[in-house]
């Protein structure tokens, strides 16, 4: 008896420590976003044409998968892990930035901040709708080319 009930607080402990290392159940992004280009607007420059957004929990933290077409439509793949605290993360796949720095406001909303060669150079601002369904981006800052940055891009939950 004695035994079960060690063995039952230690696998308890295991799980709540495991928990506390994953994404919160309360990151209402993490899911699969594709983009609505008609609800959107990315502005003269715009460098995407069509992208999926998948936010998934791990471990590590939240994993940000990107893939879509560019403005030219070649094929593009990016990505990055972070526990949204706000600390710089290595941004794979992304011309404008090499570091990201995402950072969690509450349950539906964080902030991204892009930075290349340790510059910021977009200030991404991200939430989700009230009832879920949307996840709308609101980006400012420049391009690698130093372009303006100035849009609003709207992705629907899949």
């Amino acid at each position: 008896m004695r035994k079960n009930l060690f063995v039952c607080s230690l696998l308890l402990g295991a799980a709540t420590w495991m928990a506390g290392t994953t994404a919160s159940a309360g990151d209402n992004w993490v899911g699969t976003w594709k983009l609505n280009p008609a609800q959107s607007k990315l502005g003269a420059g715009a460098t995407v044409r069509a992208q999926t957004l998948q936010f998934e929990a791990t471990p590590a933290g939240i994993k940000l998968t990107s893939v879509g077409t560019d403005a030219d439509g070649k094929p593009m793949k990016g990505g990055y892990t972070s526990k949204f605290d706000g600390q710089d993360v290595p941004w794979a796949g992304n011309p404008s930035a090499d570091t990201a720095s995402p950072k969690r406001i509450d349950d539906s909303s964080y902030e991204n901040v892009w930075k290349k060669g340790g510059k910021a150079v977009v200030t991404a601002k991200v939430s989700v709708s009230k009832d879920g369904k949307t996840l709308t981006v609101t980006q400012t800052g420049a391009d690698a080319k130093g372009a303006a940055i100035n849009s609003v891009a709207v992705y629907d939950r899949q």
